[in-house]
């Protein structure tokens, strides 16, 4: 085949010629090792450095592409059964493999020879600077930061629901519908994993953010802790609500009254486990339930990560020096149609205790694993690895920011059949 060897220990170069993959590793020891899948097709000749670790009969492989024929690496979409990520081989010679096994099939795929999906995971990362190649590395891995970042930018993501955890199920629904206005959505119950599960909203799940209450057969009571701040619900008539929060027995924490430095009339108020709420006086809005506040340690750390690693907007950054806080507001459209992130920094305090109420929040994607490589890309950390839910089936992928909130990501299509 005419390849050579690039002094890489412990990575895999592949060339695609016709219907094959050819490919050799050189272990810790720098022996070289074949590798042959006749799986893809495509002319000519092209390297592909991918650094491999085994596990059993898996192969994890992380995915950086560079052709023979180019210095310069400009990434695209391949999606294929037998490789999820990957940057661009040549587009005219490969342009057959981009819209991924569907039309792939037209050019003779069959099913059969899929079969490496079964044995390997794709990541998409940084490899090594190969020996005597430092700035064609540096081109990959700042095209592959690009590759990521525009996808992540052009997936289809939403705030789904917020999950946390109350000690007393039937209580919270009936203080949500009475005094907050809230429609019980749906109600589930797992008796073999003991918890209860209730979905709260102002609107059908398939397009709104709702709450997702969670109660642990016999817990009655959790730790809010310092780092979870409160929710954001709209409403047009903010002394109206609070009465009748009061009649209702209610906690009003903050009553009715301009905010600081603005117009806005809010109030705040407090519900039976201790999660705060704040109601802020608009008119009608498609979402009235309309934000998570959460406070982070380094605010700047935070907006970079989930601008880059969930595709998050900077609505909005409000400093409040005679309060000592900071405010960013981040999320998928503008507040006044959707929810939204409200990320606060206290002056000084790097450090909170997240509790172990709030759980965290659920955003849609068209793609856990592609989501999942942009999380750990841009310095998030996955707490579980993309795949199906066992018995529902449904796709989703966990991660945790620098200051250990956790979001789950949840595969669009599964979501909405999981609703039916």
């Amino acid at each position: 085949m005419g390849a050579e060897s690039n002094g890489l220990s412990g990575f895999l170069v592949v060339v695609v010629e016709n219907l094959l993959i050819f490919g050799y590793y050189l272990d810790e020891n720098y022996q070289s090792h074949i590798i042959q899948h006749n799986i893809l097709g495509g002319e000519g000749l092209h390297h592909l450095y991918l650094e491999m670790a085994f596990s059993q009969a898996r192969l994890s492989l992380a995915v950086i592409v560079v052709p023979m024929d180019s210095t310069t690496i400009r990434p695209f979409r391949l999606t294929t059964n037998a490789c999820r990520f990957a940057l661009p081989l040549t587009l005219e010679r490969l342009s057959f493999l981009r819209n991924g096994v569907s039309q792939a099939h037209g050019f003779g795929f069959k099913e059969e020879t899929s079969k490496l999906e079964k044995h390997s995971r794709v990541l998409v990362v940084a490899a090594t600077p190969p020996i005597g190649k430092p700035a064609q590395s540096m081109s990959v891995a700042a095209n592959n930061h690009d590759y990521l970042l525009d996808w992540v930018n052009n997936d289809n993501r939403r705030m789904l629901h917020v999950v946390y955890r109350v000690g007393d199920l039937d209580r919270t629904i009936k203080f949500y519908t009475e005094c907050l206005g809230m429609k019980l959505l749906r109600k589930r119950d797992i008796p073999e994993d003991r918890f209860t599960n209730a979905f709260l909203g102002y609107g059908p799940e398939d397009s709104h953010f709702v709450i997702e209450l969670t109660y642990n057969y016999g817990v009655d009571n959790y730790d809010i802790g310092t780092g979870f701040g409160h929710f954001g619900i709209t409403v047009e008539d903010v002394g109206k609500t609070v009465e009748l929060i009061k009649v209702k027995g209610g906690k009003v924490i903050r009553e009715p009254g301009p905010v600081k430095g603005g117009s806005t009339v809010i109030a705040f108020i407090e519900d039976h486990d201790g999660y705060k709420f704040e109601l802020l006086e608009r008119g009608a809005t498609p979402e009235p339930f309309c934000q998570v506040m959460l406070r982070v340690g380094d605010l700047d750390r935070a907006i970079n990560f989930y601008e880059k690693a969930f595709g998050m907007e900077l609505l909005r950054k409000r400093d409040n020096p005679e309060h000592k806080h900071t405010i960013a507001t981040m999320g998928y459209g503008p507040e006044d149609k959707n929810a939204v992130l409200e990320l606060t920094y206290n002056y000084g305090v790097t450090d909170y205790d997240n509790g172990n109420a709030y759980a965290h929040i659920a955003v849609g994607t068209d793609d856990v694993y592609k989501t999942a490589e942009a999380v750990k890309f841009f310095g998030g950390k996955i707490t579980r690895e993309p795949g199906p839910l066992p018995g529902i089936k449904t796709k989703i992928t966990a991660c945790l920011d620098s200051d250990g909130w956790k979001t789950v990501f949840v595969d669009n299509i599964d979501f909405l059949k999981e609703l039916e």
